[in-house]
């Protein structure tokens, strides 16, 4: 009524004539109609100031009301929680503070939702007296789409008309004095399967046909680890759950684990239950063959064996610590130093280099392995491993670009399968020239997995480009004839390609020859223990010896088969490694 009131006010003020308004013509003069102008506008802005006065007197209208509810629904609905908390009456503000405000709201969606994207509206809100109706939705993962609303109590204020927050208010559905709570339960654990389908574990037990294979590569089920606490939460897992905690089981936990069962409470009241689904079947990429192979290449030796299908980044097979064991590549990674020196022109396959047994810099001897004389072309001394011609070639081309060589193939990256072990290439110690022709023969604190290592081979095997790694069969189905990610140029790769045949031909990897089929590759003994000057004598037990290779190599044919062998504390790579290697190489090429 007291709008009502003032716009009667403001029509009778603008309606009422001024006396002596008009001349003797009937019309009003120039003097006064100005006048008369100025007395309507101040009439107006009187009139305005009035109806102000009543508004602010009577706490604000409907309008002012919606306003607050709409800026409170704007903000929860983008999970604003400054924006609603600004919409709070004094007492509530008082109450219950920002940080507590949205821990509040955050806690009811982790407890409720299980993975909920947050509240959208699903109406206009409704006035009912004093309180306003809030109509929402929450998706969620576990629930489904949980629908309701909250009553919005208002209550006028100095300044203007706030939300009497109370704690219920932060869920659909919650009465004063209830709180949250939901209890979960999962269903069946899905099925691991080989890629022909072979069973590697199943049912409650875990059990499977081939428990060789599976002993190797399914990894094992236990508590929630701790970093692991977030994602388990949001998918409903329950707090004494057991889940994947390495291996594919560890890898697939989300799909094998599948949605759990749960029922939402509050105040002992039922809200929403949901039926849940059982974990999914899951087909990897892993070859039974293939894995026995790489099985009986280890021998049960400390250390690990990797086979990937660098057509499509499936792994094949993988054994002992191949993903977590981090160790010094020794020359394998001089795959990456040659990559590096050929892209920048500072060496050719045909640059020659004089025979050495070591590399002097500035007064530190960097030694051939067991003091070999070595040198001639840069394919000879590849062939050779001969860390006198590699270590200046890593300290000319300098930290900087050795860094950015070593991260293009992988090195201080996010590993490219999550249960793996990050390899770095640390830029911080690379302080001076020593360190960076140490670190240029896979030396000093470079430390990478055999998966990294053989991933490198597999860059060299696609013509330098890189195929995203993966043990999920239909991801490797979905790969097929996809280009992936070019690391380093084709002819730089078919360079190191013809390289590392040498070093199978007529060099140091000789053990991974195969009768008509060519093979590449590159040997790696990684020393340990750092030697006296002049001592060229090499205990086995202080050296880790690598393999890497790929096959069919050198022809039109698409290599089909990836290898990387770590044996640890094993001596030279020539002696152990490569034969290792060889005996996976056999299975990979036989597989199809």
């Amino acid at each position: 009524m007291a709008a009502a009131r003032a716009r009667s006010s403001l029509q009778a003020t603008v309606a009422a004539p001024t006396p002596n308004a008009r001349a003797s013509h009937g019309r009003p003069s120039a003097a006064v109609a100005r006048r008369r102008r100025i007395a309507a506008a101040g009439s107006l802005v009187a009139a305005f100031f009035v109806i102000m006065i009543i508004v602010v007197a009577s706490g604000g209208g409907p309008d002012s009301r919606r306003a607050v509810v709409d800026a409170y629904a704007a903000g929860w609905a983008k999970g604003d929680w400054a924006q609603m908390h600004a919409q709070l009456s004094p007492a509530a503000k008082s109450r219950v503070p920002l940080l507590e405000f949205a821990r509040a709201h955050r806690g009811a969606l982790a407890i409720a939702s299980a993975g909920a994207r947050g509240v959208q509206l699903t109406g206009e809100p409704q006035a009912q007296g004093d309180t306003w109706l809030l109509p929402v939705a929450i998706r969620t993962r576990l629930f489904g789409t949980v629908r309701g609303s909250v009553v919005l109590p208002i209550e006028d204020t100095p300044n203007g008309p706030r939300i009497a927050w109370q704690p219920h208010l932060v869920f659909p559905g919650l009465r004063p004095g209830e709180e949250l709570e939901r209890r979960t339960r999962l269903l069946a654990r899905g099925t691991l399967l080989a890629r022909d389908a072979t069973v590697l574990a199943q049912g409650a037990d875990r059990s499977s046909p081939v428990p060789d294979v599976a002993g190797q590569v399914v990894g094992r089920l236990g508590p929630i680890p701790p970093e692991d606490q977030v994602r388990a939460t949001s998918l409903g897992v329950p707090a004494d759950a057991s889940v994947g905690v390495s291996g594919l089981e560890r890898l697939f936990d989300a799909q094998l684990t599948g949605i759990p069962a749960g029922t939402l409470i509050a105040g002992g009241r039922t809200i929403v239950r949901s039926v849940g689904r059982p974990g999914a079947t899951v087909k990897t990429t892993i070859s039974p063959p293939v894995e026995r192979a790489a099985i009986a290449a280890l021998a049960g030796r400390y250390g690990g064996a990797v086979a990937l299908d660098p057509r499509t980044g499936a792994v094949l097979a993988y054994a002992g610590a191949a993903f977590s064991l981090v160790q010094p590549p020794g020359s394998t990674f001089k795959i990456i130093t040659a990559a590096a020196a050929l892209q920048a022109r500072t060496a050719t396959p045909t640059s020659s280099y004089a025979f050495a047994t070591a590399a002097d810099v500035r007064g530190t001897p960097i030694a051939n392995a067991a003091g070999e004389l070595c040198g001639g072309t840069l394919v000879q001394a590849f062939a050779a491993s001969c860390n006198s011609v590699f270590a200046p070639l890593g300290i000319e081309l300098g930290a900087r670009r050795m860094v950015a060589a070593a991260e293009a193939f992988g090195f201080n990256r996010p590993p490219a399968l999550p249960i793996a072990a990050t390899s770095r290439f640390p830029a911080a110690a690379l302080t001076d020239d020593l360190a960076v022709g140490s670190a240029s023969i896979g030396q000093g604190q470079v430390e990478a997995t055999t998966l990294q290592m053989a991933e490198t081979a597999g860059i060299i095997a696609r013509r330098g480009v890189r195929a995203p790694l993966t043990l999920s069969y239909d991801r490797e189905q979905r790969a097929r004839g996809r280009r992936g990610r070019r690391v380093i140029p084709e002819r730089v790769a078919r360079q190191i390609e013809r390289m590392m045949l040498a070093v199978v031909r007529s060099g140091t990897g000789y053990a991974a020859a195969l009768p008509r089929v060519s093979v590449a590759g590159k040997t790696g003994t990684a020393e340990l223990r750092s030697r006296k000057a002049g001592d060229t004598t090499v205990n086995p037990e202080d050296t880790d010896a690598w393999f890497v290779a790929f096959a069919p190599a050198g022809g039109r044919t698409k290599p089909r088969i990836v290898v990387g062998v770590l044996l640890g504390n094993a001596g030279a790579s020539k002696d152990t490694a490569a034969p290792a290697a060889r005996l996976i190489l056999q299975a990979g090429l036989r597989r199809d």
